[in-house]
């Protein structure tokens, strides 16, 4: 009775005055350290938990964003040539407003890997209109002419093959030639100019119209070497054509106006109306 007295006292005491306030302080510095060991291995527990957890989901979120990553990088890749081809196509659009005649885009589809041979297979055919001897440009300039017309594609031996002549004329001063393909990739010779030839490097060639195969004022190529040997007949001149003629995609078939008139009714496989252009 007397120790739940003197108990009731000292609280009623500590209750007004805070007379154990410093006992109490002292038993928790005392007791702080056994309290700390005793919750240490569930605060172990759980900060291993946590820190297994969030490991686990960051691997988990950096795989899933190296997928992602990877995925947007064929995405871009796509973006990049659609664009490339849109950019392409633009060019094409702005050079068919510059031609006066009907035109027709085609696609390439295959080259021709003979050394020697310039060819390509285009996506067009007679059901379209195509037909033998059609001229092929692309965006800067003359690129060669169709040689084989199928029902769905076509065949067109480019200006740098071999076998190929286009009557050009040097539009600084109007000094007409013959543009033929060399075994230089890409390169055209000009085989048959006087060594008084007025023709200089830089000068730019275009397409005189003559034969009646290719309109005139199309740019072929510009000189990029002249040779003058008295001991020869002619000047050795090369030029360097102008369009992309191995790296373009896309094409323009050109029609006349006469093939305008009637593009259905054209002849698929009809002979060249003029040797100029072939040899």
């Amino acid at each position: 009775m007397f120790l739940a007295t003197l108990s009731i006292v000292l609280m009623t005491l500590d209750h007004r005055a805070n007379y154990l306030e410093t006992i109490r302080g002292a038993l928790s510095v005392v007791l702080y350290p056994l309290q700390f060991m005793v919750d240490a291995p569930m605060r172990a527990s759980s900060w291993a938990g946590d820190t297994l957890t969030s490991r686990s989901e960051l691997l988990q979120e950096l795989e899933d964003l190296r997928a992602r990553q990877l995925v947007y990088k064929a995405e871009l890749q796509k973006l990049i040539a659609v664009e490339t081809e849109n950019h392409r196509l633009r060019e094409l659009l702005q050079s068919s407003q510059r031609v006066a005649q009907k035109v027709l885009i085609a696609e390439i589809l295959a080259a021709d890997l003979d050394p020697f041979s310039r060819q390509v297979v285009l996506n067009k055919g007679s059901d379209h209109g195509v037909f033998r001897g059609q001229p092929i440009l692309d965006s800067d300039g003359a690129m060669g002419q169709v040689i084989h017309v199928g029902p769905i594609s076509s065949t067109a031996m480019l200006l740098t093959d071999t076998n190929s002549a286009i009557p050009v004329q040097v539009l600084r001063n109007g000094l007409r030639s013959i543009a033929v393909g060399s075994a230089d990739q890409n390169s055209l010779e000009l085989p048959y100019l006087a060594n008084n030839a007025d023709v200089e490097i830089g000068d730019l060639l275009v397409t005189s119209g003559l034969g009646g195969r290719f309109p005139s004022g199309y740019p072929v190529g510009r000189v990029t070497a002249v040779e003058k040997d008295m001991r020869q007949s002619y000047a050795k001149v090369v030029a360097t054509p102008t369009a992309r003629v191995d790296r373009v995609r896309e094409v323009l078939l050109v029609f006349s106006a006469q093939d305008q008139a009637s593009p259905t009714s054209m002849p698929s496989a009809a002979p060249p109306a003029d040797g100029a252009e072939t040899r």
